[in-house]
């Protein structure tokens, strides 16, 4: 298991409350990060959601739980991801959001799920707005996946996540423009995009050696 000290100083660096996603937000963190902004079309309606950063903690350290989306979906196929989704109007919060689609899409029990604190909100160029909520997972859960959404799940050690020399910049085109990304492949899975840049805001907020 994680030792308190551990586990204190992951905690400390999360915001305590649930970030207000407004277009002020001063720490709006989002694709635009290693792009140009202006590339966003802003016209688009931003759409609410929330995805649950779980931290499973097993005996050689903590594990991150992630999933890989089902390869026939409308958008984001095949892709690396946190459970999560939109934020519905049944929802009472992000937080009930981020709990509700990790049941829906591999079956994860929310008596498992200790929430810890949250990151900044991330904006992706699809004009998603998501708060991500990072959790403490007990072991003893089983998984139940949900194949019109998840193909698999995997675990990576945090340690590896938290690497600053893992957090790659990899470059694609993307409608005609040259886009730019964190990426950290791990074992056959390239973790990447907006999945990548949440993981290393959590680096940021809690591990990065502090400024001088």
């Amino acid at each position: 298991m994680p030792s308190s000290d551990f586990r204190a100083k992951l905690t400390a660096g999360l915001r305590a409350s649930a970030p207000v996603l407004s277009e002020t937000d001063a720490s709006l963190n989002g694709d635009f990060r290693l792009n140009d902004r202006d590339d966003i079309d802003e016209s688009k309606a931003i759409k609410e959601a929330a995805v649950l950063v779980p931290l499973i903690e097993r005996p050689d350290g903590i594990h991150v739980l992630l999933t890989e989306r089902a390869g026939d979906l409308s958008s984001h196929a095949g892709q690396v991801a946190f459970p999560g989704g939109r934020i519905d109007p049944e929802d009472a919060d992000a937080v009930d959001a981020a709990l509700r689609e990790a049941e829906e899409e591999v079956g994860l029990d929310r008596s498992f799920v200790e929430v810890a604190g949250f990151l900044d909100p991330y904006e992706t160029g699809t004009r998603f707005r998501v708060v991500p909520v990072v959790g403490f997972v007990t072991p003893g859960f089983t998984l139940t996946l949900n194949p019109a959404e998840v193909d698999e799940v995997f675990e990576v050690p945090l340690a590896f996540l938290m690497n600053p020399d893992n957090h790659e910049r990899h470059s694609a085109r993307w409608q005609g423009k040259k886009r730019t990304f964190f990426a950290m492949p791990y074992d056959g899975h390239y973790i990447w995009g907006a999945t990548a840049g949440m993981i290393v805001n959590l680096y940021e907020r809690s591990f990065a050696p502090a400024s001088v």
